[in-house]
């Protein structure tokens, strides 16, 4: 069933990333099969006997919901969807923190993310308008979901925590470059491949 998932999953991400380069339509139907691809995943490694596990399903489902709502052109849409992927990745650091994480290697990365956080919101801040308050407390929020992977990491956990982590940050900035600074098909051929590949990685371990 755990194949059966992955392969699904990586099927629908092909399609998707295709139709961004050729098909005019089809583009919410193949991205929420893909989203749908990797609960699959999460489900089948059986999740719902731990917290953890718990926990991560809620972040996934979260970030169905943003999913959805980011396929529409909206500006309301887009604040749902910002909202959504926030409360998931407040999930996934509530997730990881039940697995424990190692107080010295989270204030380490901590301070290195810090600077990276400062330098994507200069980046980011003439392009964002009235936006500012919501992309500065999505910021904060996926960095400190990072440190809490790494620190997992540090703790004992699999290395699969800081890596789905670390992916989904990077395909963040190519949703934040799309959406603020230069909107393009390249933002969804990088991000997309990156966020499905680390909501997998992040999906297999549920059931930790």
């Amino acid at each position: 069933m755990f194949a059966s998932a992955v392969v699904f999953t990586a099927i629908s991400v092909a399609a998707l990333v295709w139709a961004e380069v050729n098909g005019p339509t089809g583009h919410r139907l193949l991205k929420m099969l893909a989203s749908s691809g990797f609960i699959w995943v999460a489900v089948s490694v059986g999740p719902f006997g731990n917290a953890y596990g718990r926990a991560v399903i809620a972040a996934l489902v979260l970030s169905w919901i943003g999913d959805l709502l980011l396929t529409f052109p909206a500006r309301a849409a887009f604040v749902g969807g910002l909202v959504s992927f926030l409360l998931g990745h407040v999930a996934y650091s509530i997730a990881f923190g039940i697995l424990g994480v190692n107080p010295a290697v989270a204030a380490i990365v901590a301070l290195g993310l810090a600077v990276v956080a400062w330098l994507l919101w200069r980046w980011l801040a003439p392009h964002v308008g009235d936006m500012r308050g919501p992309v500065v407390a999505y910021v904060v929020v996926i960095t400190i979901m990072v440190v809490a992977a790494v620190g997992a990491f540090g703790a004992g956990a699999t290395a699969l925590l800081p890596i789905g982590a670390s992916l989904f940050y990077a395909s963040d900035i190519a949703v934040a470059r799309n959406r603020f600074v230069a909107p393009g098909p390249v933002n969804r051929l990088v991000g997309l491949p990156l966020y499905y590949l680390a909501q997998v990685l992040l999906a297999s371990t549920a059931g930790c």
